[in-house]
Parts: C-alpha cells; structure tokens; sequence
C-alpha cells in the first residue's frame, strides 16, 4: 500500500482570490462548451434509435450502431489518454468536437435528403467513437488548468452540474425534436452544438502542461500512465468498484428495469424512475457545492452504496413512491460520490500523467458493462429476477461499503 502524498497544483494565470471559477474566462468557455455538447449528445441516442427504425432497420440492427460507437470508443480512449499528456489538450478538444461536427453533419444530411442507411450510421459511429476517445481525457483532465487551486473543488462540481442538467434537458425535449421535425433536424442540433464546443474550445487559454522525463513510445507512455493509476492504492481500488457498479447496475437499466417496471407500473413508470435518478444527481451536484468534507473520498464511497436503493426498491416493493425514491438516493448517492472522485484524481495526480489515468477511469469503468448486458438474461432465467436484483444491490451497497474501509481511501484529505 502506498501513501498518498499532495501535489503541488499548478499556477494559473488568475489571481488568486477573485470571485468563484465562472470569474475565469477559460473555465467558463470549458464549461460551456462541454455543457452545449452535452445538451446535443442526449438528444442524439433518441433521434438515433427513431432515425434507424424509419430506415426498417430492426432492434438488433440499432444495438449495432450504438455498439459500434462504444467499441470504437474504448479501444480508442487510451491512445487519446497519450495524446491528452503529449500534446495541447484544448486543441484536441477542439479537433475532435469540429470532426464530431462534421459526422453529425452526415448524418442529419443523410437522414434528411433520405440516402441514409444502417450501414452509414454505423461507419459513422465508429468514427465518432474514436473522436470521442481522442477528446474524453483531455477534457476531464482540462478542468485543473483553467482555475486556481483553490476553486478546484467548487469547479468540479459545476462542471458536472452543469453537463447533468444538459443531459436532463437534452433527453426531455429529445423526442418532441424527434416528433416535430423529424430524426435529421433533431441530429442537426448535435451538429450544431459541437461547432459552439469548437469555438469554446478554440478560446481557452491556458499554459502547456510540461511532461516530464524523455518521450517514451506510446506503449512505454501507457506503462507510465498504469504505473500512476497503481501507485495510488484508492485509485486502482475505486477504478475496480466502478468496474463492478457497471457490469451489475448496466443489466438493471438496460434490461431488468424498463420489464420490471413496465410490467408492475406500466411503461411511463420507468420513465418518471429515470427522471427521478437524474433529480438525484442534481441535487447531489448542488449538496457538493456546499459541502466539502475533509476526507471527501471517503465520504462519497459511502454514499455510492445508496446505489443499491434502486434495485432493492425494485425487488422488494409493490408501491411506485418507494421505487421513485430508490432512483432519486441512486442518483443522489453516485452524483456525491462522482464529484469527490472528480475531485481526489485532479488533486492527487501528476498533472503530466493526468490525461491517462482519466483514460484508465473510463475503460475500466465501462470495459465491462457489455458484458453485464449480455450475462444478465441467462443469469435471471436461472435465478429468477427478484433473487438476481437482491443480490446485485448486495453487492453494489456492500462493496461500496467495503472499500470506504480501505486506509486509502478513508484518509486521503481533501486539500
């Protein structure tokens, strides 16, 4: 086990007691720009999945197109993990949202003009998962270098406050877009939205992060960025918890949710729960900005075990308040764990090295969220769906809890 020691952040050009981030100027075009790409990013799935019914193509046709991004996407991120420590990261932000443009352009132009087809959208999203890969360290390693120290805190938690309300917003209006104008003109509007990101990115002024030590290989940068993620015993400890949270919670709003709940509320029930959860990281993002405990991780890792709330109200109650409830602490709990998170990589990483171990993060997240997809039908014909969804808010909750026992996490220090 190592010991966490601070890290000096580095200087902004900002002084240093002037008013909270959005005073900053490249803060505010970062926030901006990731919370306009964010609105267009939740409208897309749901003009997507319309866009492809309308060209006759089936169920298992529309998961190919999405698959294809997020294939695409995670074999794609660590390289742009190497890049976001190598080169200027706003330029790759601003690279990846122009190209993304341009897809989305495509796309909206083929489904207008009516020469769209499932193959087309799904060469499309493979190039868009690699733009998505190139730009996702980058900006989540972005946030450090725009503000001063001492506002890193309150700048993590608007970004994602932010970005949330967006997305809440984004799939509220998604299918009135949809129905109004058609699967295109709503796709349009992603377009639109990344060439503002561009123009946000474009503006960002900030010093070059400096790496240190020779230029390796891109393998040999890879070993150093897996060697920061294993030098900090929480970081390669949580990495693990999120791998869990997703290869488990993925089959409940994937697959077991929207039957268990259709079939005992009706189909708008699964809706009003979704709803609800994205409540609960809003309030979570708001609670942040207040309050900042001294040991941060830690705290947040106990309140990632209200994720089991969820599944458990499915399971065990008949009454729809219960199971809102149960969505609402989901998100509240995730949201307050994420932004603490957030905050202990950006605190405690080489800055150098920042970009890659965000790279980690993310695959090791997500890498085994298909997985869950796909084991959770058979798992739950051998053992029913109540027992199935018992078991994993056991495991959810309980490993949350566990690992907020680990000395390394329970006594890193907010700084």
């Amino acid at each position: 086990m190592t010991t966490e020691t601070p890290l000096d952040l580095p200087v902004t050009p900002h002084p240093p007691r002037s008013g909270g981030p959005l005073r900053h100027a490249p803060y505010r075009f970062l926030v901006t720009g990731t919370t306009v790409s964010s609105l267009g990013n939740a409208i897309t799935p749901v003009a997507l999945a319309f866009g492809v019914l309308e060209l006759g193509g089936s169920a298992s046709q529309l998961g190919m197109v999405v698959a294809a991004f997020a294939l695409a996407e995670v074999v794609t991120l660590l390289f742009g993990g190497v890049l976001g420590d190598r080169l200027p990261r706003q330029v790759l932000m601003q690279g990846a949202a122009a190209g993304a443009a341009v897809t989305q352009g495509v796309i909206a132009l083929a489904l207008i003009g009516g020469w769209a087809s499932v193959t087309l959208l799904g060469l499309i999203g493979l190039v868009n998962g690699c733009l998505q890969a190139l730009s996702g360290p980058s900006s989540q390693a972005m946030t450090r270098q725009t503000v001063p120290a001492e506002l890193l805190g309150s700048a993590v938690a608007i970004r994602r406050l932010s970005q949330n309300t967006a997305g809440v917003i984004g799939y509220a209006v998604a299918g009135m877009l949809v129905a109004a104008f058609g699967a295109g003109w709503a796709i349009a509007i992603d377009a639109l939205s990344f060439v503002v990101a561009a123009c946000c990115f474009a503006l960002i002024r900030v010093p070059s992060v400096v790496a240190t030590g020779d230029r390796q290989s891109l393998l040999g940068d890879l070993g150093a960025g897996a060697r920061e993620v294993l030098r900090h015993t929480w970081l390669w400890l949580l990495i693990g918890q999120a791998l869990l949270y997703h290869l488990f919670y993925g089959g409940v709003q994937g697959v077991l949710g929207p039957i268990v709940v259709g079939d005992e509320w009706g189909t708008a029930a699964w809706g009003w729960a979704l709803a609800l959860l994205m409540g609960g990281f809003m309030v979570g993002g708001l609670v942040t900005l207040r309050w900042r405990p001294r040991y941060g991780l830690a705290v947040g890792t106990v309140f990632l075990a209200l994720t089991a709330c969820f599944p458990l109200a499915m399971a065990l109650s008949d009454q729809l308040p219960v199971l809102l409830l149960g969505a609402f602490l989901h998100g509240f709990g995730l949201e307050i764990f994420s932004v603490n998170w957030d905050l202990s990589i950006q605190q405690n990483v080489a800055e150098d090295k920042l970009a890659r171990v965000y790279a980690f993060d993310i695959v090791g997240s997500f890498v085994a969220r298909p997985l869950g997809l796909v084991l959770v039908g058979p798992v739950v014909a051998l053992t029913g769906t109540t027992t199935w969804l018992l078991v994993l808010a056991a495991i959810m909750g309980g490993s949350s809890l566990l690992a907020a026992t680990v000395p390394s996490v329970r006594r890193l220090e907010r700084q």
